[in-house]
C-alpha cells in the first residue's frame, strides 16, 4: 500500500487583538479537517517566505487604514498597550522581503483579512494588498481574498465568524488538494 503524503500548508497571521488570531485559527482549523498538515504561526515567527516549503501559504492580517498595518500604526497601538504585535514585524514586511524568488512556479496561497462590521465592504483592504503582494512573490492565489468581520477595531468577532473562517479554510483546502492533484477545480 502506498502512502500519499498530506499536503501541507503554512498559516502566518499578523493580529494587534486576538480577532485575527483567532480568524486564523479557525482557518487552520478547517485546513486541518480536510487532512492537511498545518502549521500556524504569528508573522513574528515565520520564516522568510522563500524559505517556505508548504504547498499551501494563508496569510491573514487586520485592515488599517484600507490596506496592511504600517509600521507607524503597529507602534501606535502598543504605546496605547492594544497591541500584540511587535511595531518592527508584520505582514507588510514579511510579504515585502519575500527573499530569493523560486525559480520554479505553481506556488498557492490565500488570503484574509479582518475588519470592523459597519466598513464591511470596502473597496480596498488589507487581504487584497496581501494577494497582490503575494501574486508579486510568485504565487498563484487560491479563490478570492475573504473577510472575516469583528464587532468594534479590538473584537470580538461577529458571532459565526469563526465558523466561516473554519468552512473557508475547507473550502481552500480542497482547492489545493485538487489543484496539487491536476483536478478540474470543483471536481469533489
Amino acid at each position: 500500500m502506498v502512502t500519499i503524503p498530506r499536503p501541507r500548508a503554512l498559516v502566518v497571521h499578523s493580529s494587534m487583538s486576538s480577532s485575527t488570531a483567532s480568524a486564523a485559527r479557525a482557518v487552520a482549523e478547517g485546513l486541518d479537517l480536510e487532512h492537511m498538515d498545518v502549521t500556524l504561526t504569528d508573522v513574528s515567527h515565520a520564516p522568510q517566505l522563500d524559505a517556505v516549503t508548504h504547498d499551501l501559504v494563508v496569510v491573514g492580517a487586520p485592515t488599517h487604514a484600507f490596506s496592511l498595518s504600517p509600521p507607524a500604526f503597529r507602534a501606535g497601538a502598543d504605546r496605547r498597550g492594544r497591541g500584540r504585535e511587535p511595531a518592527e514585524a508584520g505582514l507588510r514586511e514579511w510579504l515585502a522581503n519575500p527573499g530569493r524568488r523560486p525559480a520554479h512556479g505553481g506556488r498557492l496561497a490565500a488570503a484574509f483579512d479582518t475588519r470592523v462590521n459597519r466598513v464591511r465592504h470596502l473597496p480596498n483592504a488589507a487581504a487584497n494588498r496581501e494577494a497582490q503582494m503575494l501574486i508579486h512573490s510568485g504565487f498563484s492565489i487560491m479563490g478570492k481574498p475573504v473577510a472575516f468581520l469583528v464587532e468594534d477595531i479590538l473584537g470580538p468577532l461577529v458571532t459565526g465568524e469563526l465558523e466561516r473562517a473554519q468552512d473557508w479554510g475547507r473550502r481552500i483546502a480542497i482547492a489545493t488538494q485538487d489543484r496539487l492533484a491536476g483536478a478540474a477545480p470543483g471536481r469533489r
